[in-house]
């Protein structure tokens, strides 16, 4: 194995930062939720590379990648990002907003996609219910730059786990994320509706103890996608890759194909 990083180029002239483990393995694609960064797959990572490629990266201002500086979005990143690392159809691994990106993926350019496993997944064109308490404290955390204000509130809504050192970590990176993300990030395909269209092994795996409205959101998911499967994680909030590692890289060995 000989790991390498990236800053892949992207558009309007920004940047990525990207890990590639190499090897002869089966190349897959891990794609890092909203609330951390790519680092929150570490476990997941050294339980997978006896047998895969992976790669992974941040997103624009997550992590070690820089503050977008134009807009962008998810879906034209990600296919930036695979077409750098020579990435036809691809097994694609993506927690929350990682999913929504590998979902809009999976429907919007199917060849690229060789299967799917989601971990307490968003989706673009979900109807969200209304929220406008927790909505507006976000919103004018976010206008005041609240980082520490931001961590908090992530943890509040996202780490009802636990919020240990490796979440509050994640949740910190997350936080300075939001605030230029508001400004830059412009919006997915709305896909939700168009679900039924997958045709590749999907397994949607949802956290027990997640916000009540994601799980119900991944419920749904799980029913759209023809065949899918779902995995329940007794005792999980949204960061399930810090919460059972080894449940995840089992299933993703079993379904990346």
């Amino acid at each position: 194995m000989h790991i390498t990083h990236h800053l892949i180029p992207v558009a309007g002239g920004d940047e990525i930062w990207a890990e590639d483990t190499g090897g002869d393995g089966t190349p897959l694609v891990l794609l890092h939720p909203g609330v951390g960064d790519s680092r929150i797959w570490d476990r997941v990572v050294e339980r997978l590379t006896p047998d895969h490629r992976v790669i992974r990266y941040d997103v624009r201002g997550y992590g070690r990648s820089p503050a977008p500086t134009t807009s962008y979005t998810l879906l034209t990143d990600l296919v930036t990002v695979l077409d750098h690392f020579g990435l036809g159809r691809v097994p694609l691994v993506g927690c929350s907003m990682g999913g929504a990106a590998s979902l809009a993926l999976a429907v919007t350019a199917p060849e690229r996609v060789g299967s799917l496993v989601l971990v307490t997944p968003g989706v673009g064109g979900y109807p969200w219910p209304d929220e406008p308490e927790v909505d507006e404290e976000y919103e004018q955390l976010v206008d005041r730059v609240d980082v520490q204000g931001l961590t908090a509130f992530g943890l509040r809504e996202w780490a009802r786990s636990g919020q240990d050192t490796e979440a509050r970590e994640q949740m910190r990176s997350a936080a300075n994320a939001w605030i230029t993300e508001a400004e830059y990030e412009g919006e997915d395909p709305p896909v939700f509706d168009r679900l039924g269209e997958i045709t590749v092994p999907a397994v949607v795996m949802i956290g027990e103890v997640d916000r009540p409205t994601m799980v119900e959101c991944n419920e749904r998911i799980a029913e759209s996608v023809p065949g899918c499967r779902t995995v329940r994680m007794p005792g999980v909030d949204h960061l399930a890759p810090l919460r059972v590692p080894d449940l995840i890289a089992e299933t993703i060995r079993s379904h990346s194909v």
